[in-house]
């Protein structure tokens, strides 16, 4: 079975290059490593626990944000490193942006609340704690196409984890740094969602951070400039029965 790998090295060309290789393991990463180990050494990308828990072997399949660990390849399919994100090498990206978006949305204790923690609190939060930081949604998402100061979706989910923790004494801080390049530039198109290989939605999490922030006061700048006059639509020229 032959696959094709994109390749990229800044210390020998600004271009990247399509590499086809044979290989007999039909699991990617495995394929990755035969290739590494009998065929062409000098093939870079990253992986770790090899289970599908540390996030750390993403690349896109096709077009499609998935594990190496956890896909099979079928012939003459394209592995291509994660979008949206610097290349270093090969299948290898930068993933130093991860520590400054969780500091960005605050998404910590920084203050304990001392309330005495329910098992309901903790399931509230569950869904959101098994992010692992694979980079898939962050990959897949088109707002990064004309906005690279978005927040993006981990990011966001970790917040909504965190405004709905119950050891925070305040999430407060938190909504309010996920006003700007956050939660009102989502095209809640799902695409994030449809790649997380844990079963989250950020598209939903996104939301509900859109509904509390409406609670807390805050409101969705796209819609300042809006606005309507019943009473001149309606009462004026505009009649919606036709007359």
């Amino acid at each position: 079975m032959k696959i094709n790998i994109r390749r990229f090295n800044k210390e020998l060309s600004n271009v990247s290059t399509i590499t086809k290789y044979e290989v007999n393991n039909t699991n990617l990463l495995k394929a990755l490593i035969e290739i590494k180990e009998e065929i062409d050494s000098s093939l870079s990308f990253r992986c770790g626990c090899k289970s599908g828990v540390c996030g750390s072997c993403a690349v896109k399949v096709n077009g499609v944000e998935r594990l190496a660990c956890k896909v099979f390849i079928k012939d003459d399919d394209l592995i291509e490193p994660l979008k949206n994100i610097e290349i270093i090498k090969d299948l290898i990206v930068n993933v130093s942006h991860e520590t400054f978006l969780i500091n960005k949305t605050k998404s910590y204790i920084n203050k304990n609340s001392n309330k005495e923690i329910k098992q309901e609190n903790i399931e509230k939060i569950d869904l959101q704690s098994n992010c692992i930081l694979c980079n898939s949604c962050f990959s897949s998402c088109p707002v990064y196409d004309v906005k690279d100061s978005f927040i993006g979706p981990f990011a966001l989910s970790r917040a909504l984890r965190y405004v709905n923790d119950e050891k925070l004494e305040s999430n407060d801080e938190i909504i309010s740094s996920i006003q700007t390049d956050g939660i009102w530039d989502c095209t809640l198109c799902s695409a994030c969602t449809l790649v997380c290989p844990q079963g989250i939605d950020p598209k939903a999490d996104i939301m509900q951070l859109q509904n509390i922030s409406v609670q807390k006061g805050y409101t969705n700048p796209n819609f300042q400039n809006f606005s309507f006059d019943f009473n001149d639509d309606f009462g004026g020229g505009f009649n919606p029965n036709g007359f």
